[in-house]
C-alpha cells in the first residue's frame, strides 16, 4: 500500500522523497487501515453475547451516536450522528454496544443509504425485536469541498422496520423524541404511547 501511495504522490505533482512526505505513505496506510477496519469487525464478537431476555416491550432509544465514515464514490469523509430506536420483543442489546454497532459499519467505504438499512437490519436480525428505527444525519465533504460545493448542507436518511413502519404514531414518536434538545442523554428508555402489536 505504501508503494501505491508513493506513486499516488508523484502523480499528483508531487515529490515523495521530500522531508514533509517521506513518512506519509506509511501514515496514509495506517489512516487508512483504521479508517475501513469495520471490514475485519464481527457483530456477534462485537455484540460479545451482550443480548439479554427481558420482559420489557417499551421503546429503546440510543441518539446522538457520532461516527466518521468515507464515502464510495470519492474516498473523502462524511460524518455526522446517528439515532437508534427498537422496541423489544422479548430481547434487548446491551446499550453501550449500539454505538460499537454503528461503528462497525461505518468504518467502511460506505455510502449513507446502506449504512442506515445495515444498521437496522443487523438489530432485527439479531433480536427480532417488534421495530427498529434508524435516522441518520451527514454532512459529505464530497457535497462541501469539491463539487456543488456546499458547506451548510447535510443528509438525512432513515430505515423504519416493523412497527416504525406499520405505525405512524409510534414513527413520529421516535422523530420527536429524537429532536428535543431537553433530552441530553444518549441512552434513553421510553414508554410507547401507542404500543405496537406483536401479531
Amino acid at each position: 500500500m505504501q508503494d501505491i501511495i508513493r506513486q499516488l504522490l508523484a502523480e499528483l505533482g508531487e515529490d515523495p522523497s521530500r522531508e514533509g512526505l517521506l513518512d506519509t505513505p506509511k501514515r496514509v496506510e495506517k489512516a487508512l487501515k483504521f479508517l475501513t477496519s469495520g471490514y475485519h469487525a464481527d457483530v456477534d464478537t462485537v455484540l460479545n453475547n451482550a443480548l439479554f431476555t427481558v420482559d420489557y416491550n417499551e421503546m429503546v432509544i440510543v441518539k446522538d451516536i457520532d461516527f466518521y465514515s468515507l464515502c464510495e464514490h470519492h474516498l473523502l469523509p462524511f460524518f455526522g450522528r446517528c439515532h437508534i430506536a427498537y422496541i423489544p420483543k422479548g430481547r434487548v442489546i446491551g446499550l453501550s454496544k449500539i454505538p460499537r454497532l454503528v461503528e462497525i459499519f461505518a468504518r467502511r467505504l460506505q455510502i449513507q443509504e446502506r449504512m442506515t438499512s445495515q444498521i437496522a437490519d443487523t438489530i432485527r436480525e439479531k433480536i427480532d425485536p417488534l421495530g427498529v428505527a434508524v435516522v441518520i444525519e451527514a454532512t459529505h465533504l464530497c457535497m462541501a469541498m469539491r463539487g456543488v460545493e456546499k458547506q451548510n448542507s447535510f443528509a438525512i436518511t432513515s430505515a423504519m422496520l416493523g412497527g416504525f413502519q406499520d405505525d405512524a404514531r409510534t414513527r413520529m414518536e421516535f422523530l420527536e423524541l429524537i429532536r428535543r434538545p431537553d433530552l441530553n442523554t444518549r441512552a434513553t428508555q421510553w414508554p410507547i404511547t401507542h404500543p405496537v402489536s406483536s401479531a
